[in-house]
């Protein structure tokens, strides 16, 4: 991974490890079997998506769990957080731009706080469907248990599915702008992380700052 072809400089920089990346993309898998299964059919596109449904749903509930204590535990939470200086920094360039003053190039940690900001959504509204999810679930027949439709009232079922059904278009809204930013060229380097793991050392002192994010944190 690291090439120290300069003395004690790494010519890549691990951005994200393999354990990561894998989340990531099974995340996105299970993501999408879930819109598809859920809106194909109110599309007029008929076909036996139950089942499919609620299994992509459970992979979905055991990833976020894994992550959770992933993150908890064995990477850097504090990559993550909002610091008040990325905040103010955030807010000083975006005046900057509005009123037309070039400013000097912001850097940033590990990552951006309209990243930062992005993430806190994604969980809000993934650990919105996942809870709904797993209540409608009560409601069918599984291979591990039988449907109780009187686990919940009729109200809160009907709030239950409300909730899950905006949590879907939240989602579907939210990878359209995910990919969007994922190709801008100026970030693709960062999508490029997600695939091979690295980004260059020159990636790293052009974008980020290391009192922010230092290379040693997972």
């Amino acid at each position: 991974m690291q090439d120290n072809s300069v003395v004690g400089t790494p010519a890549r920089l691990l951005r994200h490890r393999w354990p990561d990346r894998l989340y990531h993309w099974l995340m996105a898998a299970s993501m999408l079997t879930l819109l598809g299964t859920g809106f194909l059919p109110i599309l007029g596109i008929k076909f036996a998506w139950v089942d499919v449904h609620w299994i992509a749903g459970v992979v979905l509930t055991v990833l976020v769990l894994l992550h959770i204590v992933r993150a908890l535990f064995f990477l850097t939470p504090r990559n993550i957080w909002i610091r008040w200086r990325e905040f103010s920094d955030a807010v000083g360039a975006s005046a900057a731009d509005l009123l037309g003053r070039a400013g000097n190039k912001r850097m940033i940690g590990k990552y951006a706080v309209g990243q930062k900001v992005f993430h806190h959504g994604v969980a809000a509204v993934v650990l919105t469907a996942v809870v709904t999810g797993l209540i409608m679930m009560i409601g069918i027949d599984g291979p591990l248990w039988e449907r109780n439709p009187l686990f919940i009232s009729e109200g809160a079922r009907g709030i239950v599915f409300v909730l899950h059904g905006f949590a879907g278009l939240f989602s579907i809204t939210m990878i359209m702008v995910h990919v969007y930013f994922a190709f801008r060229p100026e970030k693709l380097y960062m999508t490029r992380s997600m695939i091979r793991g690295w980004i260059s050392r020159k990636e790293y002192e052009h974008n980020h700052d290391p009192e922010l994010w230092s290379i040693r944190d997972p």
